[in-house]
């Protein structure tokens, strides 16, 4: 059985790992972290200092300490006496492999190792690993101090024990796990966003809409709804009073026969010109700081009337 978790190794500490840092830190756990970087101690500082009072906002532990995490770059060291390891590394079999390897064989085996992949294949990552049994996809989405998705995968190599454990951990957090009964490239989140954002190339491909235009069409029109139910219950809704039998009946033939004429754009270095510009000129130029922070506020502002502010994380037997 997993132990109870109290101290959290974060090894790998870029964006996502730092991000990773501030949340467990709200939620009032204590936190390892690891990176190779000379500048990654600087990354977490100013990710913890300016995700902070928005982590307020939405509710922190009582005695959450932002100051409770220390840094050692060593991942093996780092995760010693850790109860639950949160691997951010970068994104390649050849970085993540070697590396879960190396702290999987230094950890006892109830100790879950989640990985952070954006769409690796877990049964390729836990190949070598010491108890690969207790290796399991946990994927975020960015930024994860903010949103509360977790993908939670555990392919044909994790234990179901183990993938009950990392959904149990991730919900006692705050967090909203889903489970992957099957491992797929990308999991299912980062799927569905790239088959809408191939259709989004493929429009501004085919001079059917301006990149700004295509981006307020989501973000003023179906992006409203799905930040409160996904495509399904949409639909379901869309049926009206009969539901989704009646939005089958009615409007699936019009729906599908659109299929047939979705694009399969191929990204040439002049369309990815056109995209960059287009961007450029839907946000004015402003700095990606800028943009992210305006988008981390609205963010804020949505959990809160979502009401999606995390419980706080179970007492050990200590109290």
């Amino acid at each position: 059985m997993p132990r109870p978790v109290r101290k959290v190794a974060v090894v790998g500490a870029g964006t996502i790992g730092a991000s990773w840092v501030a949340w467990f830190l709200s939620r009032g756990l204590e936190v390892v972290a690891s990176d190779p970087s000379p500048g990654a101690p600087a990354l977490i500082r100013r990710m913890i200092e300016g995700a902070w009072p928005m982590l307020q906002q939405l509710g922190a532990a009582p005695g959450a300490d932002p100051g409770r995490w220390s840094f050692e770059p060593d991942p093996v060291r780092a995760v010693a006496g850790c109860d639950l390891v949160q691997e951010s590394a970068p994104e390649r079999y050849e970085v993540k492999q070697p590396l879960l390897r190396s702290i999987s064989a230094a950890l006892p085996e109830d100790v879950l190792i989640l990985c952070s992949s954006s769409g690796l294949l877990v049964s390729r990552l836990s190949d070598g690993c010491t108890h690969p049994g207790r290796v399991v996809i946990g994927h975020p989405f960015n930024p994860p101090h903010l949103i509360p998705l977790v993908e939670v995968v555990g392919g044909t190599t994790a234990s179901p024990e183990a993938v009950a454990a990392a959904v149990a951990f991730y919900r006692a957090i705050g967090k909203h796990p889903i489970t992957l009964d099957k491992e797929v490239p990308g999991h299912l989140a980062n799927r569905l966003q790239a088959a809408l954002w191939r259709e989004a190339v493929h429009m501004v491909a085919e001079g059917v809409a301006s990149v700004a235009d295509v981006d307020a069409a989501i973000s003023q029109g179906p992006g409203l709804r799905w930040a409160l139910m996904g495509p399904h219950t949409t639909f379901h809704l869309a049926g009206g009073e009969g539901g989704y039998p009646a939005f089958m009946h009615h409007l699936m033939p019009a729906v599908t026969s659109w299929w047939e004429s979705l694009g399969n754009p191929v990204l040439t270095p002049e369309l990815q010109a056109r995209l960059i510009a287009g961007v450029t000129e839907a946000t004015g130029g402003r700095a990606i700081a800028e943009l992210a922070a305006e988008r981390d506020a609205a963010l804020v502002r949505l959990l809160a009337a979502k009401g999606c502010t995390g419980p706080r994380p179970p007492k050990g037997p200590e109290g």
